[in-house]
């Protein structure tokens, strides 16, 4: 009898401490966007950079009652991309892609990619997370992502394209 009081004394803790954790996990998204210009090249490596991404993390970790100091890890869970111009685009001309971050004082690492992109992509692409933890990127002030990508097919217009992050945050329990 003892030892059913104690598994069910266990099991309840366990249970309330899950519950406890997820308090202090949360999401931070951004979005930014970028143009893959038209070309005349095909199967070479090109780079692009998307514009500084302002991380708000202090307003971020406030509004989540969270300090920068209380961070545990936070890792990168979607990447996708979204062709807004031209109408009717898609991801058919990429073979491959890559996206890396990097910030102020801290060397770039990849965190996505797609090697293997078909011809009917379609007009978004999810791009597979590396599960780096990037939390010390995202507690700078700003970040930037560079996309690494190959094309298999000419361009002959500009692509536009939207790029959306989901960042998962773990803080530690009552600063413990």
């Amino acid at each position: 009898m003892k030892k059913l009081v104690l598994i069910i004394a266990a099991l309840q803790l366990f249970t309330s401490c899950k519950k406890v954790d997820s308090l202090t996990q949360f999401h931070l998204d951004y979005t930014s966007s970028v143009v893959i210009p038209s070309s005349a090249g095909i199967n070479l490596p090109l780079n692009l950079f998307t514009p500084e991404i302002e991380s708000n993390s202090e307003s971020e970790f406030a509004v989540n009652d969270t300090k920068k100091d209380l961070i545990e890890e936070i890792i990168l869970t979607q990447l996708d991309l979204t062709i807004t111009s031209p109408t009717g685009g898609d991801f058919g001309f990429l073979k491959s892609i890559e996206v890396y971050i990097s910030a102020e004082g801290l060397s770039e690492i990849m965190v996505a990619s797609n090697t293997d992109i078909p011809d009917n992509a379609g007009a978004k692409i999810s791009l597979t997370p590396t599960n780096k933890d990037l939390k010390e990127y995202i507690k700078k002030d700003k970040f930037n992502l560079r996309l690494n990508y190959v094309t298999d097919e000419v361009l002959t217009s500009d692509y536009h394209i939207d790029v959306y992050t989901k960042f998962f945050v773990d803080a530690e329990i009552l600063g413990q």
